[in-house]
């Protein structure tokens, strides 16, 4: 299979098990890691190519990159994106490019150089286009996925089709209407259908779900730009993102690239003021500089979600399901996070070790994640550079000194927008009902602070076992018992664990076990977790922790979606469970 550019009806396939709507980061990404778990797709997109003059998504966080890292991507997404981390990692706050620092907030966006110790990866400015082009590039090289462009959804019959039971154990089935440039329809059966068809989806209006919300007050307009001569006028560091708090025209301004490329967003103006976008960026320089304009996009900040995530096996993914302001750039992230949970999900089904309880989850846990970013993007949207704007910042002396004092303290509420950890890895899955709760303390959300926690729910704690080995490269796809080894008293991960394994057999549910530790500090496994073992989904969230084999191997069913019961033994399915290591 491949990647079909200006497809025709005739290259549709008559039945996949996954049918995905729209080829932006999400669909892409749900596709990969889907093949990844051996699960064939088909992607359909109505464009052909890649508009690289609308680069919107820019900040590539930490977590997305772990994912990315996962599925091997991710040091190509650095060798490909034209702003290397080295470059820049901070914000900074002034009154005009040539004109006063007020603050920074340094290594925005987990922007740090060499070895970042909360995740595997550390963030990566990168425009969408590009982010899309390398996924694209993957998706291409993937035997298990097709993908379509030039063609569009155009309806679904959900419980209609009719060539999905060769797919393994199901419980959904779907035909889409897929229509060419000339309206022209032919229809596909399919298992799954995922919209990451974006804030229009056309899923989602015939699931007859609205997205609920509003809009802020005021629109803003993304410009991008060349310009030969601004980088030697620049009297200011480096920074990932300039904010200009300018008396008369107030936004951020940023390089694309270490060429002549920028973007510019002029924040609380008209969409009419587009075609004066040049003056607008010159205001923000605060001299004359050339300014070539490459593109402009008027827009407004929207904060919509949708009351559900789908139905019958038809999923929102991404934008399809929630809207929410670029401030913090966690949109674009958020939509990957819903991607890399609903994979392993659909794999699960499709490979036939999930429970009932595993297709609900995606709403269960997603949506709260998506309403808690919203939220502090909103927040984040009642502080924009105009808010702050005062002509006294751009004085000299001792006027000049106090506005921008006074400037540097107000600006404080700004961390969270830049320093938001607590927001990209301490969200939780906590009331889920594939979490085992243990009744330890679980720490506090927080947007800015991040407390590495392995209560149920939480992501993984990461440990750096030696200088290259980080603790999630030991993770399984399937769940991953990690196992202290300073606990197994000289017995065999196995050994100790082997009701797990047992547990996981008659399921059929994939499982390794793996003896990890100390990490590279000499700090037990235990010490971090709080407990001998934890139980860690294929999406890096823990199901449970504790020391009981017992009740390892009674969680191993509720974390796949099953009730708490002893199930008949069917020993074919015990393949299923994966290597085991020491």
């Amino acid at each position: 299979m491949t990647a079909v550019d200006n497809a025709a009806l005739a290259d549709l396939p008559e039945q996949t098990p996954v049918l995905i709507a729209g080829a932006g980061p999400s669909g892409l990404f749900l596709a990969l890691d889907l093949a990844h778990r051996g699960i064939a797709s088909v992607v359909i997109e109505p464009r052909i190519g890649i508009d690289p003059d609308r680069p919107r998504a820019k900040t590539t966080n930490a977590r997305t990159m772990t994912h990315l890292r996962r599925l091997g991507l991710a040091d190509k997404l650095r060798n490909a994106a034209p702003l290397p981390v080295g470059y820049a990692q901070d914000v900074i706050f002034c009154s005009a490019l040539t004109g006063h620092e007020i603050t920074r907030f340094r290594q925005a966006f987990q922007l740090t150089p060499g070895r970042y110790g909360p995740q595997p990866e550390c963030g990566q400015q990168v425009p969408q286009p590009v982010m899309e082009a390398v996924l694209r590039e993957a998706v291409a090289e993937s035997p298990l996925i097709t993908l379509l462009t030039g063609l569009s959804v155009e309806d679904i019959d959900i419980n209609q089709g009719n060539g999905t039971r060769n797919f393994g154990p199901r419980r959904f089935g779907s035909r889409v209407a897929v229509s060419d440039a000339t309206r022209r329809r032919r229809a596909i059966d399919c298992s799954f259908v995922a919209a990451a068809d974006g804030g229009s989806s056309t899923v989602r209006r015939r699931l007859n779900i609205h997205l609920d919300g509003g809009s802020a007050e005021l629109s803003n307009i993304s410009v991008l730009f060349r310009s030969e001569n601004l980088a030697a006028v620049i009297a200011l560091d480096p920074a990932v993102q300039y904010w200009v708090l300018g008396p008369d025209v107030s936004g951020m301004v940023g390089r694309l690239d270490l060429g002549s490329t920028w973007w510019a967003i002029i924040q609380g103006v008209d969409g009419s003021a587009s075609s004066d976008a040049g003056s607008l960026v010159r205001s923000l320089v605060g001299t004359d500089v050339d300014v070539e304009i490459i593109a402009t996009d008027p827009w407004t900040a929207r904060m919509l979600l949708a009351p559900g995530y789908g139905h019958d096996g038809v999923f929102l993914v991404g934008d399809a399901a929630h809207l929410n302001p670029p401030w913090g750039g966690h949109g674009f992230n958020t939509c990957i996070g819903d991607a890399a949970n609903l994979a392993w999900k659909i794999a699960a089904v499709l490979d036939g070790w999930a429970g009932p309880a595993l297709p609900g989850s995606y709403e269960l846990e997603r949506r709260p994640v998506a309403a808690r970013t919203i939220r502090d993007a909103a927040a984040n949207g009642q502080a924009l550079a105009y808010h702050f704007a005062d002509p006294a910042l751009g004085l000299e002396g001792a006027e000049g000194a106090a506005a921008r004092h006074t400037a540097r303290n107000a600006l404080a509420v700004k961390q969270s927008e830049f320093d938001s950890l607590g927001l990209v890895l301490g969200y939780g899955y906590g009331s889920s009902p594939l979490v085992v709760p243990d009744g330890l303390p679980v720490p506090a959300e927080d947007p800015v602070a991040y407390v590495p926690s392995a209560s149920p729910g939480a992501l993984l704690p990461h440990a750096w076992l030696d200088a290259t080995t980080s603790l999630y490269d030991l993770l399984d796809p399937g769940f991953t018992l990690l196992v202290d080894r300073e606990s197994l008293g000289g017995r065999t991960a196995g050994q100790a664990y082997a009701a797990v394994l047992a547990a996981a057999a008659v399921r059929g549910i994939p499982l390794a076990v793996v003896a990890v530790g100390p990490d590279q500090l000499g700090t037990a496994m235990s010490t971090h977790w709080q407990a001998d073992a934890v139980l860690v989904r294929p999406d890096q969230h823990i199901a449970w922790r504790g020391t009981d084999p017992a009740g390892a191997a009674a969680a191993i069913g509720v974390a796949a979606g099953w009730p708490l019961a002893t199930p008949s033994q069917d020993p074919d399915r015990s393949s299923r469970v994966r290597a085991v290591l020491p």
